[in-house]
């Protein structure tokens, strides 16, 4: 009796002293891929109270956190870091997500994909197709066409559709619209407009074509907005976008242009359509012209100040040197464009060679990161000298080239020497690469050349500029894997990124350029529990799979997410 007493004694003992669970849950996984060079891989996670408290074996995870949840759901997959789009357009995306499209090529749409139009023929059948199902008088608004592909239109043409209805065609880059003159006198748009605004288009007689373009688009807003911006319209299109974010395994986007629809209203549909409970987390980045027309002077400062009180908002700013990649505006150097609807041009300014130093100062001064939309070749010099005369800067402050549309070999080597960072546009390559040839002949060669960035050491992430590309990382990884153009061709194949970049550019460095490399953009102990679940491991794979690895959910902060369905 006495034995089993002490024996008894000795159990409770042992019961009583075992270690509380403290909410440690332990994942396995097929492979964990953590783009940490110190631990490339790993079977199993360990995480707590949203943040990653251990990468490695099982066992041995097993051993640290005796008292952990073991949680198989991702036995059989495949754990990346959570994948990063750090620029999209979340209202923009909204109205031309919630629009019927006439693209130049397939484009995946949250209704499923439209099949490109690859001529001026088929463009205005679908355009007269689109018309007579409208059952009213308003608008006829189509977003998607674009110049280089499907042939050069006017109001000419929109007006043999029709000369009663309003017809709209938003141009692929989101810089251009193109009306009938019912439409024009809808929107009061006259050639005497041409005096103030530059993108109001004239023919050689002088009178209007129809197309509205940089410059004159905002004062076009405000009309559009009743159409474009209205609550149904704008959920609609918010949802949409949502979809194409869980499909493509997105963790964390920012918004690269917050307040240019008007911060109350864009902070209204924000709160309206996107919770916490949602799976992807939203930054905001200001954008400087918004800023200064609401706030003035004070702008630089008042973006410190929200980005303190509101974890959403970083210390960062948007600013833009030239136009757009997309509707030749981009600002060249000679000879300038070839042909294109800027022939005998060489694109535009937004802000002035002159002007720019002076701009970058006042955000630069605060200590805000500045992302700046360069696009041209003659915009990427205009960026790096107005960049090199800067302050020093505080510890970690950085700058990040937006689009790259097109940059050369010598102005890489002053970027990596200026520590600049590069946010390439995903899809420039494969759906341009042999449309532009005639356009800019041997500058095709320097679109977005992300290897040599890479071997230039330059940090370089990759973004869908969404609603212009979808918002998949992996697709976008892959198109820079093989350079292929949607033709077939291969456009500089000297600049292809190897699985490993690829990855580094849709997760640490993509981290990186919104300054949150220290929270997420790899599995590593102590930053977020952020990871996007896949069927296969992409690094076993050539980058034309890529867009078809399946994406079967992600998690946020330690919440698990199923996304595929």
């Amino acid at each position: 009796m006495k034995h089993f007493n002490f024996f008894l004694a000795a159990l409770t003992l042992t019961a009583c002293s075992a270690p509380e669970p403290d909410g440690t849950i332990i994942y396995p996984a097929q492979s964990v891929l953590t783009v940490n060079a110190a631990q490339p891989t790993a079977s199993a996670i360990a995480v707590r109270d949203g943040e990653i408290v251990g990468v490695g074996a099982m066992d041995a995870l097993q051993t640290l956190f005796k008292t952990a949840e073991i949680d198989r759901r991702y036995g059989d997959k495949v754990l990346i870091p959570g994948l990063i789009d750090p620029h999209v357009h979340m209202t923009l995306g909204a109205m031309m997500y919630g629009l019927d499209w006439v693209p130049p090529w397939d484009m995946p749409h949250p209704d499923g994909l439209v099949e490109g139009i690859g001529s001026k023929t088929e463009l205005l059948q679908r355009i007269t197709e689109h018309n007579a199902l409208k059952t009213d008088d308003t608008p006829l608004i189509l977003y998607g066409y674009h110049n280089l592909v499907q042939g050069d239109i006017d109001r000419r043409d929109l007006d043999r559709i029709s000369d009663t209805r309003p017809i709209i065609i938003w141009h692929y880059s989101g810089h251009d619209f193109y009306m009938n003159t019912p439409a024009l006198e809808l929107f009061e748009i006259t050639a005497e407009l041409h005096k103030t605004y530059e993108g109001i288009a004239l023919d050689a007689s002088g009178k209007l074509t129809g197309r509205i373009f940089e410059d004159a688009v905002a004062p076009l807003l405000p009309k559009l907005g009743p159409y474009l911006l209205n609550p149904n319209h704008i959920e609609k299109g918010f949802n949409g976008f949502e979809a194409l974010l869980a499909q493509g395994g997105v963790t964390t986007v920012a918004e690269m242009g917050y307040g240019i629809f008007g911060r109350g209203l864009e902070d209204a549909y924000i709160g309206k359509h996107y919770t916490a409970e949602d799976p992807y987390r939203l930054y905001l980045v200001p954008e400087h012209r918004a800023f200064a027309k609401e706030f003035g002077d004070k702008s630089a400062q008042t973006i410190v100040n929200m980005a303190e009180a509101n974890p959403r908002i970083l210390p960062q700013v948007k600013l833009f040197t030239d136009a757009a990649f997309y509707s030749q505006t981009m600002k060249l150097a000679a000879p300038g464009y070839l042909s294109g609807q800027s022939e005998g041009t060489d694109g535009l300014w937004v802000t002035t060679p002159e002007d720019l130093p002076s701009l970058m100062s006042e955000y630069w001064d605060a200590g805000l990161d500045i992302h700046i939309h360069s696009n041209g070749d003659a915009a990427q010099d205009s960026t790096l000298a107005a960049f090199s005369k800067q302050a020093e800067g505080e510890i970690g402050q950085r700058l990040i080239i937006e689009h790259a549309g097109l940059i050369t070999p010598t102005q890489m080597k002053k970027a990596a020497d200026l520590e600049i960072g590069i946010s390439a546009a995903s899809h420039y390559v494969n759906f341009m690469g042999e449309d532009y040839r005639p356009v800019i002949a041997e500058k095709t060669d320097y679109i977005t050349p992300l290897a040599s960035a890479f071997a230039a050491g330059l940090h370089v992430t990759i973004h869908s500029d969404a609603p212009l590309a979808p918002p998949m990382p992996l697709v976008a990884a892959g198109r820079h894997m093989t350079r292929a153009t949607r033709e077939g061709s291969v456009s500089t194949p000297s600049e292809r990124l190897t699985a490993e970049q690829a990855l580094r550019a849709v997760t640490i460095d993509a981290a990186w350029s919104l300054g949150l490399e220290d929270e997420i953009g790899s599995i590593e102990v102590g930053k977020r529990a952020d990871f996007t679940v896949l069927s296969i491991n992409p690094l076993d794979l050539p980058g034309e799979s890529w867009s078809a690895i399946p994406v079967t959910g992600v998690m946020l902060g330690g919440v698990p997410h199923d996304t595929s369905e």
